[in-house]
């Protein structure tokens, strides 16, 4: 099976595991998870035109943006008015659907509020953050 290019939307801060557990998933060959993360490292730069940049280039190579839905991931950034969105979460969606990506979501608990950005996006929804809905919704968008 082919790899999806897959950007992975999510809070460093507070959600860095759940896509640190993506990419363990995909590399256990006994598992049928697999995608090709296209999502930046941390970008290391406190320049926000250099992140925005360093962002949408990798926005930009990729096909699909799964986002991953946290407690914190439609909270207000401190320096929203220089990323222009109301944080960086939002800033990769608005990116993503500008570049044509196919948008997959998936919320950590059902009470998290969603980033504006996807809101009315026609995002496919994981169900839950397992191997089988995320593959399920990524075939599906």
């Amino acid at each position: 099976m082919a790899k999806k290019k897959v950007f992975v939307s999510f809070d460093y801060t507070n959600d860095k595991h759940y896509k640190f557990l993506l990419n363990a998933w995909d590399a256990n060959k006994n598992l049928d998870f697999v995608f090709n993360d296209c999502s930046s490292d941390e970008i290391q730069s406190n320049n926000i035109p250099t992140i925005r940049g360093g962002l949408t280039r990798r926005i930009n190579t990729t096909t699909y943006t799964l986002v991953i839905v946290g407690k914190e991931a439609n909270k207000q950034h401190k320096d929203h008015v220089d990323i222009g969105y109301k944080n960086w979460i939002n800033f990769e969606v608005a990116k993503s659907k500008e570049h044509g990506n196919k948008l997959v979501a998936v919320k950590l608990d059902k009470s998290y509020e969603s980033p504006d950005q996807l809101l009315n996006s026609g995002a496919k929804w994981a169900m839950s953050f397992s191997q089988d809905a995320i593959i399920k919704a990524l075939n599906e968008a």
